[in-house]
């Protein structure tokens, strides 16, 4: 049980840093009406560093007119990218969830993380490709 439950809050994570609002990259890239300093290509590692999830997990995300969009739409997520790099997700998958914050530059950023229950938690960091 506690292989399922780690990777469940790993791909949790995974999905709070590459999924947003619902809206698959088409939806969310003819519904942007502005455009963001933070749009591209990201790649993010997530690392655990209090509880017993996955010690890390690379994900790969896009960010379109300032919200993070991925192709996976199996969880529920809602987040932005504000102007000065500030980021703020949330994923719900079933019962379980988690929620991130940091700040993104030019080519990267970083920030923490923790699951709703508060079980796992840790850092991020991420970095653009492609710009």
């Amino acid at each position: 049980m506690k292989v399922i439950l780690r990777s469940v809050y790993a791909f949790l994570f995974a999905g709070l840093l590459v999924t947003a609002a619902g809206l698959s990259p088409n939806e969310a890239a003819r519904s942007a009406t502005r455009s963001s300093a933070f749009d591209g290509a990201w790649s993010v590692t997530i690392f655990t560093t209090r509880g017993d999830c996955d010690r890390s997990v690379r994900a790969s995300l896009r960010i379109v007119g300032g919200r993070v969009v991925s192709d996976d739409q199996s969880f529920q997520a809602y987040g932005s990218v504000a102007p000065n790099g500030a980021i703020h997700v949330t994923v719900v998958s079933g019962n379980r969830s988690a929620s991130g914050s940091g700040r993104l530059s030019r080519g990267g950023g970083g920030g923490h993380w923790r699951t709703g229950s508060g079980e796992c938690s840790g850092q991020w960091q991420a970095e653009r490709r492609n710009w």
